[in-house]
């Protein structure tokens, strides 16, 4: 395992030493070694742990995509600025390959094994001859059918110059040879939807991989060639856009923008270690690779396609399926969700409370004759989406709808210019937010006249509009007509759509006007408590911690005595148990079946935990720099009692309890997965059997607005 992040304990870390924060990069590597483990993970059927290794490989090209092209592009413009942890561009960058090349060879390693414990289950990838040999025929009927005709193979000379290819493509790069001994080099790039398996036995889960396919065909390609020597490549492409940000029309500035993506500089060529020395320099000098560019690995270039062998096969090697509860709340109320919410705040844990409930509510929201406005923010959400299509609905009823659609939003640029153009044709108000600043609040807001008053009725998400994600990434949903919460949601929609500044607001924090100052504020609240000699405390719940300023205020917290439990599932740049510093954090991830993606915050308030009056917060936001100056997030408090008891002695102390799904941080920045010898407790397995407290029969709930 790659050291590059590790630290000497015995060395005095101050709080002016640079030293104090781990690397974000490394550490997010870390978090994909965690989810790579996942794949060894003997409790898993055999083919979720095959999809953890997908998933591991997926995280790695968005990694490489992004973060890598990012440090490479500052070397490029000769940046020296530092990162947080006193490293260099040119030192980050060197570490960062050391590590990437480090988790490859682990890949490999657990793609051999699983290999050879899916062969256990009788499902084969075959390659050998005797093989290859007894399916001949159904090999050539395939290549026919369903290869050949998206093929387009390419000779290289003076005629024919080496072509683009694209990002995460992947192409052979053969040496052929005719009849009067004439060489040629040629390739053949995959589409890249072309499949990567195909099934050879519809009776026997025999599989043979897209390259071995055309190798075995590479004649009826070059019918007058011999194949002397061939070799398999992938290329990684820079893919972090740039667009102008003084643009008039911003969603053509994008558009523009994502062309220029699929053009970016290669970054990363992949090859397999066996590729014959001509061959490769041939490549690396046409696509203009340095050898810090250069990846070989052992067999599998992209780690990520083996996810599709689950879809094709026919055994039944994965997690029992479950079914996410519906509220009991609305239930009684015979699914009206107006009701239900206006008897009660209401939360729901995803995916172990169903999604379609937030469906459900824009959905009637869009048919009620009484509802005279709704406004939304999407960040991410799926292909066919049910929220959009509810959007589109409410418009064509007469409804006033604004949507603000985040075309920045990363890998989704293209998917939000297709909703928003579909939206705009619908006659919703679209707003694409600020120019500077990322909209990743995520708020639903629906006006309702009731007895001649207008009365507001929000959602606010800990993740996206996704109902696709929902169904395994873990978020909270929160439902409410507090009418102090209406009316601050309606000045930060205003913020995002007309500049103006919200002020006075009650209830909610939004950054990046204030959570910044907020959460310092909460923390050395804190501190003064334990000064006081009242009870101190801090449990948080994120997905990324890094930004400096809050980490530093975490430290001095610690060295004042207020204990601080950390739950973070990826990236954490804070060094926990360090003497004189941070012996009083404690910093945990949890990486299991469902993906970590809530964001909870508690705090004390000079109280024990868990108990009423402690302060509990939910949030979009993670404690990373771009999300506090850059980008617009919101700050929920929970009133409610159920709610408040709900988040903080059922979801945080569950999560606490863990010891299945959890890996501690280390102050050398390593994780050690927590071994307890007492009876497992695994929070996962705990939510999929209990319902939320909040979401139980209504004549169960008494109306309970504050504590």
């Amino acid at each position: 395992m790659s050291n590059a992040n590790s630290l000497d304990l015995n060395k005095n870390i101050s709080k002016y030493n640079e030293k104090r924060f781990i690397n974000r990069e490394l550490s997010w590597l870390s978090f994909n070694r965690r989810v790579l483990n996942e794949a060894k993970n003997k409790n898993y059927p055999i083919l979720e742990r095959l999809r953890f290794l997908s998933i591991s490989g997926n995280n790695l090209d968005e990694f490489h995509m992004v973060r890598v092209a990012g440090i490479a592009r500052q070397i490029r413009e000769n940046i020296k600025e530092k990162s947080s942890d006193g490293r260099t561009p040119r030192q980050q960058l060197l570490d960062v390959i050391f590590s990437m090349k480090d988790l490859l060879e682990e890949q490999q390693h657990v793609w051999h094994s699983l290999k050879k414990k899916l062969e256990f289950h009788n499902l084969k990838i075959i390659n050998s001859k005797q093989d290859l040999k007894k399916f001949s025929y159904k090999i050539s009927n395939i290549f026919d059918e369903e290869i050949f005709p998206t093929l387009t193979p390419l000779a290289i000379d003076p005629a024919h110059p080496f072509p683009f290819l694209p990002n995460l493509s992947l192409t052979l790069i053969l040496s052929l040879i005719n009849r009067d001994k004439k060489k040629v080099s040629a390739l053949v790039t995959f589409p890249q939807t072309q499949k990567r398996y195909f099934k050879l036995n519809n009776k026997e889960d025999t599989f043979i991989s897209t390259e071995d396919i055309i190798l075995l065909n590479i004649h009826k390609l070059f019918p007058e060639f011999n194949l002397l020597e061939s070799g398999l490549i992938r290329v990684i492409r820079d893919s972090d856009i740039e667009f102008e940000e003084e643009a008039e029309d911003l969603m053509q500035s994008f558009e523009i923008a994502l062309k220029k993506r699929r053009l970016g500089s290669v970054i990363g060529l992949y090859v397999k270690e066996n590729i014959g020395e001509k061959i490769l320099n041939f490549v690396k000098k046409e696509l203009g690779v340095r050898d810090n560019g250069l990846f070989k690995v052992k067999s599998l270039l992209d780690v990520e396609s083996v996810g599709q062998i689950i879809d094709l096969t026919d055994l039944d090697l994965v997690f029992k399926k479950f079914y996410p509860r519906y509220p009991k709340r609305i239930k009684d109320f015979s699914g009206d969700c107006f009701k239900a919410i206006k008897k009660n705040d209401l939360i729901l844990h995803h995916p172990f409370e169903t999604f379609d409930v937030v469906i459900n509510f824009l959905n009637q929201a869009a048919n009620d004759p009484n509802v005279i406005s709704i406004k939304q923010t999407l960040y991410r959400t799926s292909y066919n989406s049910p929220i959009v299509s509810a959007l589109i609905e409410a418009s064509n009823n007469g409804k006033a709808v604004t949507a603000i659609i985040e075309v920045k939003a990363r890998f989704d640029e293209e998917k939000n210019i297709k909703w928003a153009k579909d939206l705009e044709k619908a006659g919703v108000q679209i707003v694409y937010g600020f120019v500077s600043l990322k909209t990743h609040a995520k708020i639903s807001m629906v006006t309702r006249r009731e007895r001649n008053k207008i009365i507001t009725y929000n959602h606010f998400g800990t993740g996206n509009y996704h109902p696709l994600t929902a169904k395994v990434y873990t978020d909270l949903s929160f439902f409410s007509c507090n009418e102090e919460l209406g009316k601050d949601s309606g000045k930060i929609f205003n913020f995002i759509t007309g500049y103006a500044k919200p002020e006075n607001l009650s209830q909610i924090v939004c950054s990046p006007l204030g959570l910044r100052t907020k959460l310092i504020e909460l923390i050395n609240k804190e501190v003064t408590n334990k000064i006081k000699n009242l009870d101190s405390g801090i449990w948080i719940k994120i997905n990324s911690l890094i930004d400096p300023e809050i980490i530093d205020a975490l430290y001095y917290a610690s060295q004042m005595g207020v204990k601080i439990e950390l739950i973070v599932r990826g990236i954490c740049g804070l060094r926990p148990g360090i003497k004189g510093l941070s012996e009083n954090i404690r910093v945990r991830s949890i990486v299991g079946r469902f993906l970590e993606h809530s964001r909870i915050y508690c705090f004390s308030n000079g109280n024990k935990m868990p108990s009423r009056k402690v302060k509990v917060y939910i949030s979009s936001a993670d404690l990373m720099t771009r999300n506090l100056d850059r980008r617009v997030e919101t700050f929920i408090p929970i009133l409610n009692r159920k709610v408040h008891e709900q988040i903080l002695d059922q979801i945080m102390t569950n999560y606490l309890k863990d010891n299945t799904n959890t890996s501690e941080l280390k102050g050398d920045g390593t994780y050690e997965k927590i071994r307890n010898s007492s009876k497992q407790f695994s929070s996962h397995e705990f939510f999929l059997k209990n319902s939320s407290l909040s979401g139980r029969a209504a004549n169960k709930v008494k109306n309970e607005d504050s504590k």
